[in-house]
């Protein structure tokens, strides 16, 4: 017999009340996927309208050497090991050079592994060297695990670590590393990790300090619907606290090369992620359907399950390709405009900060 979407949930989202964690574990396990759907786009629907959002941007990886071994990554690398690389801040320059002569971009996007051996400085240097050579470029730069592993190698505190590198010229942090929260499927995901905590005490630093973040959740490895929830409900509660999350990213797991192995998720499953989490985030403005991840056309149906947002250009990922992604490593923003147009939206060319570009 097929579960439908409980009634009791439909009228608490209707009238405006909020889901609680037995609610959203329910609507996880309905069936009637449709409706789930239809639900999550009229709250997307009340919030954005038919907008939906894309941004002209780059990735860039400084380093994949990493001094942790998270069991469902297939980035990271040891140094002299095959595929280790890490960039120059020249190098960098470079790669931004070239693609800020063909196209407009808004925003650069860093990440990379807990390099082994650079000093704090190193970054701090990498920023404002961008910053000074580039001023019209909004960085969004760091995980919460890349900051506090700053702050354990300069042995300054959070909120100094977040200080400085906001003084050099980041912007903005993505919302990376989070993983799943439970402590128990972490430990078993990413032992070496920062904890779940510390990853919301490092965002809520950052939101303290003005520094807009992110969030995200790593789904479809070893977790079920109860962590899952879980790990909504603590973000939700953070938001309250700070305001500072600007959009939650459901990250699917890829499986190839990973020591975890496994499956890709479905596209059932990536639907009913991008809609529970709509209806469970009712603080968070944005839901976005990461393109590279979910690939082309799970993206535009996400639109219609309550995602307003596809991300960008990207250019060069790195990260999820090294997992097996079935997608292109970018795409134009005609591109990325058609596809939205083709799901009934209207595409709006965003920057860091949601505000209308083109």
């Amino acid at each position: 017999m097929r579960q439908p979407v409980p009634g009791g949930i439909k009228e608490k989202v209707l009238s405006g009340r909020r889901l609680s964690r037995s609610d959203a574990i329910r609507l996880f396990e309905t069936e009637d996927i449709l409706s789930l759907g239809k639900l999550a786009a009229l709250v997307a629907g009340e919030k954005n309208g038919k907008k939906a959002y894309f941004i002209r941007n780059r990735h860039i990886n400084p380093t994949n050497l990493c001094v942790n071994r998270c069991r469902f990554c297939a980035f990271s690398r040891s140094g002299g090991q095959d595929g280790a690389f890490e960039l120059t801040t020249e190098e960098i320059m470079q790669k931004l050079k070239v693609r800020l002569s063909k196209e407009r971009l808004s925003e650069v996007h860093i990440v990379g592994g807990l390099h082994p051996d650079r000093p704090f400085e190193y970054y701090l240097e990498m920023v404002s060297s961008i910053k000074k050579r580039y001023p019209g470029l909004h960085i969004k730069a760091f995980t919460a695990v890349e900051v506090d592993y700053m702050s354990r190698i300069s042995g300054l505190g959070l909120a100094e670590t977040l200080s400085r590198l906001k003084e050099s010229g980041v912007g903005s942090m993505p919302g990376g590393g989070a993983e799943i929260f439970d402590p128990e499927i972490r430990n078993r995901l990413c032992p070496e990790k920062i904890s779940g905590e510390r990853w919301l005490k490092v965002m809520e630093t950052a939101h303290r300090a003005g520094i807009r973040t992110n969030a995200t959740m790593l789904y479809g490895h070893i977790e079920d619907y109860r962590h899952r929830v879980d790990h909504l409900i603590k973000l939700r509660n953070l938001q309250d606290r700070t305001g500072g999350f600007q959009a939650f990213i459901p990250l699917a797991y890829h499986p190839r090369n990973t020591a975890i192995k496994g499956k890709y998720t479905s596209g059932i499953d990536d639907l009913k992620m991008i809609a529970v989490s709509r209806l469970v985030l009712d603080n968070f403005d944005h839901i976005k359907a990461y393109w590279i991840m979910l690939g082309e056309k799970i993206s535009q149906l996400a639109l219609t399950f309550g995602a307003d947002d596809i991300d960008g250009t990207i250019i060069e990922e790195k990260i999820t390709h090294s997992a097996g992604a079935l997608t292109g490593e970018a795409m134009t923003a005609e591109q990325l405009a058609h596809m939205i147009k083709k799901a009934g939206k209207i595409p709006v060319e965003r920057d860091s900060f949601y505000k209308r570009v083109r």
